[in-house]
């Protein structure tokens, strides 16, 4: 089948990767940390061919229209900081700045290479790799996984988080009788005494009762979750109870990535939230290839070489930890 793709698709995705790759080394001769072999492969890269060079250069443009806001962003938080200003306030400034000079790069960050400014004051938050545990009163305890940002929030009968980004473990109860209520892109999570998992990607929300019990809520549907349940939930509303395996979706908390016949892109897309720099698939193709393994998310490095040894891929390193990913070329 994929012989007989037409050729225009073909041309596309070579300037979808061509452009990922310009972004790359925007990103890598920003970050101020260029050696002369980055410089080298920089010239060579750019010497390939007229588009690369103008690829560069329209990567470029989008960056320095962005660095002016993006300078200001970074002195008021400064500001704040300095001057023990509450991180409500701060997160009032970044939003005013962000929405004030719609930045491109600030707002949607090149391969996801960090988070969107809109998160940059979240009273808790975990970097690439890291895990957070916040203990909370009433003996609530939050397990934040890697880039997960969280605010406090008040809420009537007991603790209130508002999960706006990433994955996180919530414990209730202890002697405690007080509600847990997390909030996550438009709906809430609520407990007593139970354990639950949720995750807020892009604004797509899955919830797993990991023990007891768990209420969740979107607009007028309500749906409880008992152990060993999930649900998700987004834009088409509230989706429905359906059994899981709790394994996989808790393996984290054993620093393992556990993967049981999923597509390759899901595997590259959950392997970027531990690993700095970016794998990239350049192949839907390759993207569909089901995958069942483990990996611990302290060998991440590894999986790029998995899947150029199993899958037969192309394997292009680019500075930054930066890895391009496709189909061998006949």
């Amino acid at each position: 089948m994929a012989a007989e793709q037409p050729e225009k698709s073909a041309e596309a995705e070579d300037m979808i990767t061509l452009q990922r790759e310009a972004q790359a080394w925007v990103v890598r001769l920003g970050s101020h940390q260029v050696t002369e072999e980055d410089a080298r492969a920089f010239r060579l890269w750019c010497a390939q061919s007229r588009a690369h060079a103008s690829a560069f250069a329209q990567a470029r443009e989008v960056w320095k229209a962005m660095a002016p806001a993006a300078l200001r962003v970074r002195r008021q938080e400064q500001r704040g900081a300095g001057g023990r200003t509450p991180v409500a306030g701060r997160r009032a400034l970044l939003g005013g700045a962000v929405a004030a000079s719609v930045t491109y790069l600030a707002v949607s960050p090149p391969l996801g290479l960090w988070a969107p400014a809109a998160e940059w004051g979240a009273d808790y938050r975990t970097g690439t790799g890291e895990q957070r545990e916040v203990a909370m009163a009433d003996g609530a305890v939050l397990q934040m996984n890697t880039q997960t940002r969280v605010n406090l929030q008040p809420a009537t009968g007991g603790e209130g988080i508002e999960l706006l980004a990433g994955e996180a473990e919530v414990l209730t109860g202890g002697s405690s009788v007080a509600r847990v209520t997390v909030s996550a892109a438009g709906g809430t999570v609520s407990a007593v005494r139970a354990r639950f998992n949720i995750r807020n990607l892009d604004g797509e929300v899955c919830v797993t009762c990991l023990a007891g019990q768990v209420d969740v809520i979107r607009g007028e549907r309500q749906v409880r979750l008992d152990e060993g349940r999930q649900l998700r939930y987004g834009a088409a509303g509230l989706g429905l109870s359906a059994p899981v395996d709790t394994g996989p979706v808790s393996a984290w908390r054993r620093r393992q990535l556990v993967f049981n016949e999923v597509p390759l892109a899901d595997v590259v897309a959950e392997v970027n939230r531990y690993r700095r720099g970016r794998l990239v698939l350049t192949s839907e193709a390759l993207g569909r290839s089901r995958v069942q393994a483990s990996f611990s998310i302290d060998r991440l490095d590894d999986v790029a070489f998995l899947v150029r040894d199993v899958y037969g891929a192309e394997l292009t390193q680019l500075p930054g930890g930066i890895v391009l990913l496709g189909l061998a070329k006949a």
